[in-house]
């Protein structure tokens, strides 16, 4: 890709790098992350972006993952090959550190590679052993000192050593508790000179005691004397030292040697460290920002879903200020953006998000905007803004610009992305603005992508008037003169120049002196666009209001279906209730006239056989009714039904059938309420139906098919 510097300055990317080398451990991932730059080839931007986003998903699930943290290994590497080359204990320390925390990465990444395959496949070249881990503990103890028995030679000369210091200290206490009593020592009573301990000795004193003078003190009032008693335990002290010393140098290099056995592997463990470092810095930015992988189209489009400007974002975020998220959209038919609109009011603002949110992802960087945006790649990304000078050359503002542009048209091809700021400015306003119409279209022709501000009219125009080039606009709030900075797609904007003098307390009769001044097209004009974006506003209110509205008529359809349901249940109860009461009634009657009825005043045993009789064919009559029920209920629940009724039922698959009739512009019912709508849109389950001027989301199950 070809990479502007130019670009870079102007879209502060720069800032982004310093970020990320902050956020990095190892000085190899700063120098990477300091030279951050775009790629072009998709295959290869997919692969880095995809680190970084597997990665922030370990993060934000709350896995605990591994900490990146290590020292580099680049002199121990160098010297692993060299006989008789010397590592200092610290190297073999890093070696060490190096390995436990690629095993923990191994370890962690063990049964998790379908997870997270692309931050796996980092560790492909190393594997997990402990190798190297037991070989250094052998030598090594936690602290990262040489153990005593790293040797049987080391173990022996320590415990020499061990014996001789504590005959030394013996000897020295015995003589210091003597010199006490003669008061021939100083207030400190001795001190340490070459690693020796000794006597400090009041200076008229000195030749009282047995022993070797090492020294003074500046003044002269102090000698300080090595006891005689300790002279040859001190040379012995330091000869076992040196024995130490070449022992341990001897242990070493047989670790050395161990160790080069290992020499790939601690060269890759080198590269899988720094390139974990390089993907957790980016890791960390988009953390902070709350940045997320969008979609990577084939096709040149752009769609920014609540897209911030990082910098801005950040710095607003330090200083607890809303940062409001901007829509920009662009594809083949609208890849000419003209954005106008008040000073001050947020063109260049978003032309630089666009501008830096393309070099992010570019670089292998999420980005802060909503996850269902699309983005593609450009193979050139090339920006005007600012007031750019080349003092050197003695060019002026606008001789640069016209320069850089001549540059931009002889690139300029339709894998480009140019920023254009005040696009045309720096001469003559009509000699300007007509040139800058002319490169326009220039680079419409050349089938490029352009985002540009402009105060020019003709410019908008020729937007308007462009197949594939589009208007935008920074929403100004014409009642209290302040600018929104939102941005809208779809229609040019008035520089509302008179209404930002207002704010900025240029008196009303010069104001309007000035628009005396102003031809009466031109005042036309910019009136026309004033009022096309209050009448925007006012729509987008009505809309918001509106879609509002659908959804407090929508939840209260819901809310009434579900009273509905459940007053029909209670109302299906309380008559079944009625109906069983009615029959208790009737038959409690029936059995009060039977009582009546009965004569129990006579010795006659027949008197009453009628009636007894009338009494059983009652209760046959009764009891075939309730086993006539209670047969009707079995067979119900057992699936069997009468044929007249088979008829009027539907199976689960005719109502599957029906169902898949149902498409947009089907007439439908819904089955609560046995209302008729129109199918407006369908989405899986989701149905959204016009009921009149009532719109309504209902699931599909609810819905017969009408035609």
């Amino acid at each position: 890709m070809k990479f502007d510097q130019q670009t870079i300055e102007d879209l502060e990317f720069s800032t982004i790098r310093e970020w990320l080398e902050s956020y990095a451990f190892s000085e190899s991932a700063k120098n990477r992350l300091n030279v951050l730059s775009p790629m072009s080839r998709k295959e290869d931007l997919v692969i880095e972006l995809k680190k970084v986003n597997e990665l922030l998903e370990i993060k934000t699930e709350g896995e605990t993952f591994p900490r990146i943290e290590f020292e580099e290994l680049h002199s121990e590497i160098k010297l692993l090959p060299i006989k008789n080359a010397s590592i200092n204990l610290e190297g073999f320390m890093r070696i060490y550190t190096a390995s436990i925390l690629v095993n923990s990465l191994l370890f962690f990444f063990d049964k998790r590679e379908k997870e997270y395959p692309i931050l796996n496949s980092i560790l492909n070249d190393v594997f997990y052993t402990k190798e190297i881990i037991d070989c250094i503990q052998l030598v090594f103890d936690k602290k990262g000192n040489i153990k005593d028995d790293a040797s049987e030679t080391l173990f022996s000369i320590r415990t020499q050593l061990k014996s001789v210091k504590k005959q030394i200290n013996k000897n020295f206490d015995r003589e210091v508790k003597k010199l006490m009593k003669d008061n021939i020592l100083g207030d400190t009573k001795e001190t340490f000179i070459d690693e020796r301990r000794v006597l400090t000795v009041l200076a008229n004193h000195k030749r009282k005691i047995s022993g070797s003078v090492i020294g003074s003190s500046k003044t002269g009032n102090f000698t300080y004397i090595e006891p005689q008693v300790n002279i040859a335990l001190n040379n012995e002290y330091e000869m076992l030292q040196d024995d130490e010393r070449k022992e341990i140098f001897k242990i070493l290099q047989v670790l050395k040697t161990e160790l080069h056995g290992h020499i790939q592997l601690i060269k890759d463990y080198q590269k899988v460290l720094i390139e974990f470092d390089f993907v957790r810095a980016k890791c960390k930015l988009a953390i902070e920002l709350d940045c997320c992988l969008p979609h990577l189209s084939d096709e040149l489009e752009i769609e920014l879903i609540d897209a911030y400007h990082p910098i801005l974002l950040k710095n607003n975020k330090a200083q607890h200020k809303e940062t409001l998220p901007q829509y920009i959209k662009m594809d083949k038919f609208s890849r000419m953006l003209v954005i106008s609109g008040p000073n001050a009011g947020g063109k260049s603002i978003t032309l630089k998000s666009i501008g830096i949110l393309q070099l992010m992802l570019q670089s292998g960087l999420l980005v802060p905007v909503n996850p269902n945006s699309r983005m593609c790649l450009f193979q050139n990304i090339l920006s005007d803004i600012g007031d750019n000078q080349s003092i050197a050359n003695e060019l002026s503002t606008y001789s640069y610009r016209l320069k850089r542009m001549n540059q931009f048209l002889e690139v300029a091809n339709r894998k480009t992305l140019f920023l254009l700021d005040e696009f045309g400015t720096g001469s003559d306003p009509d000699l300007g603005g007509a040139l800058a119409e002319v490169i326009f279209e220039s680079l419409y022709n050349k089938k490029s992508y352009a985002v540009i501000t402009t105060h020019y009219n003709n410019i908008k125009l020729k937007a308007n008037q462009l197949k594939n080039a589009v208007n935008g606009s920074m929403l100004f709030n014409a009642e209290t003169l302040e600018p929104r900075y939102q941005f809208s797609m779809g229609q040019p904007g008035s520089s509302f120049t008179f209404e930002v003098a207002k704010i900025n307390g240029i008196p009303d009769e010069l104001i309007a002196e000035a628009k005396n001044r102003l031809s009466d097209n031109k005042v036309k004009m910019d009136r026309l666009l004033n009022d096309l974006q209050k009448e925007k506003s006012y729509l987008t209110r009505l809309t918001a209001e509106h879609i509002e509205a659908q959804d407090i008529a929508q939840k209260a359809l819901i809310e009434y279906t579900e009273k509905k349901e459940l007053y029909d249940s209670k109302l299906k109860s309380f008559r079944e209730n009625a109906d069983t009461n009615q029959k208790l009634i009737n038959a409690g009657q029936k059995l009060l006239s039977f009582i009546s009825k009965y004569n129990i005043n006579t010795r006659k045993k027949s008197i009453n056989n009628d009636l007894l009789e009338e009494v059983r064919k009652y209760f046959a009559v009764e009891k075939s009714k309730t086993v006539s029920v209670k047969e009707k209920e079995k067979l119900k629940k057992s699936g069997v039904v009468s044929s007249k009724k088979k008829k009027k039922q539907t199976t689960p698959a005719q109502d599957a059938h029906h169902r898949d009739k149902i498409k947009v512009g089907s007439s439908v019912k819904l089955i609560a309420t046995k209302q008729t709508g129109v199918v407006e849109e369908i989405k899986g389950d989701n149905v959204t139906v016009s009921f009149g001027f009532l719109r309504m989301k209902v699931k599909l199950d609810k819905l017969s098919f009408v035609k």
